[in-house]
């Protein structure tokens, strides 16, 4: 080998190990796809990481920390992602300590296996916030539209996030056009979310596509504040209406009956304020299913609407079964949905119905 090669091939090793710093992770031709989550995926041991620690240590356990103060690897959540390799093949976790970090955020689709972990039982302490909305233009002077207003975007698989509050700051004016604001907007597939909380008016949460797990997490607005294309299990959940007057949970959208997707909402609590609908028919076919949940008496007692489009209520399926509580009354309901029995409501009752065998060992 001549001098030539040797310096060519120097240089290739420095901008190597350079790149290797750059993301934070040692290069290594080790690949680690684990297609599944579990709990230890939304865990750090907090002791063990210590901002005192080098970040090489930090690297080895392949996590990132994200300190406002300024005295770990990131002071942004937006700034840690960018430290995830393209392509990532294992779970990488930012660590966010307390603290409101005002940025827009985005996970690519290039980044999966990524958990945002927040301090245990301090979801409230760690938010990641924005403030726009639909009517609100972008640097080209374009509308930004719904699906662009989301303050944390979620477009990779594998994702998970426990013990963080994702929020959009705007508050729906009623009967105010381009007002709709989300807070998460989760486009990947095979997602959990574990004791998170997400906080918004209109259009909180864009469940948008993918299959999803939603446990012990709590969702706060008033209109259409859980939409999407999604099939989604929300378990245990906390459900809370800030409508004035008038409102909606669910706007699930299927566009075909051979579409396996829809919301199901399972031993849930729906407390707050106004009088709701528990879901409106976005789509020729939506599905929505309340199982065993707790219904303050803010439930509009027709319970569901067709959208201005009588035609669905032909093609929607929107059940309830063994629901509680002052809202839980079904006389009043309107006729097209359903009040469902056991075998009826089984496919809608566990991780079953999101093929929870398939990606989830918890």
């Amino acid at each position: 080998m001549d001098n030539g090669c040797c310096c060519c091939s120097l240089v290739m090793v420095v901008v190597a190990v350079l790149c290797s710093f750059r993301v934070g992770f040692s290069v290594t031709n080790d690949v680690h796809v684990k297609n599944f989550i579990s709990w230890d995926d939304i865990k750090v041991d907090e002791h063990q990481i210590k901002l005192s620690d080098s970040r090489v240590n930090r690297n080895r356990t392949r996590v990132i920390v994200v300190s406002k103060n300024g005295e770990a690897d990131s002071v942004t959540v937006q700034g840690a992602i960018d430290m995830v390799p393209e392509n990532n093949t294992r779970r990488v976790k930012i660590f966010i300590l307390p603290g409101t970090y005002r940025e827009k955020v985005t996970v690519s689709k290039s980044k999966p296996y990524l958990s945002f972990v927040g301090n245990a039982g301090q979801m409230s302490n760690t938010v990641i916030s924005w403030g726009d909305k639909a009517s609100d233009k972008d640097s080209n002077g374009t509308s930004l539209g719904t699906y662009r207003s989301a303050s944390v975007t979620i477009l990779s698989d594998y994702f998970c996030a426990t013990d963080i509050t994702f929020e959009n700051t705007v508050i729906q004016t009623p009967g105010e056009p381009g007002m709709q604001a989300v807070a998460l907007r989760i486009s990947g597939d095979k997602a959990m979310f574990y004791k998170v909380k997400v906080v918004g008016t209109q259009d909180t949460l864009l469940d948008e596509t993918g299959s999803h797990y939603f446990y012990q997490s709590h969702i706060q607005g008033s209109v259409d504040f859980i939409f999407g294309k999604s099939r989604s299990l929300y378990q245990d959940c906390l459900i809370e209406s800030t409508a004035v007057r008038s409102g909606a949970i669910a706007a699930h959208r299927r566009d075909s009956p051979t579409d396996d997707t829809g919301f199901s909402f399972v031993n849930c609590k729906i407390n707050g304020t106004g009088r709701i609908y528990l879901g409106r028919a976005w789509g020729n076919y939506s599905r929505a299913i309340y199982s065993n949940c707790y219904f303050d008496n803010i439930i509009n007692p027709a319970g569901w609407t067709d959208w201005n489009d009588p035609s669905r209520q032909k093609t929607t399926l929107f059940g309830e079964y063994q629901c509680r509580g002052g809202g839980a009354n079904t006389t009043g309901r309107v006729p097209w949905s359903k009040k469902l029995n056991f075998e009826e409501a089984k496919p809608f009752l566990d991780k079953k119905f999101i093929d929870g065998a398939q990606w989830l060992r918890l």
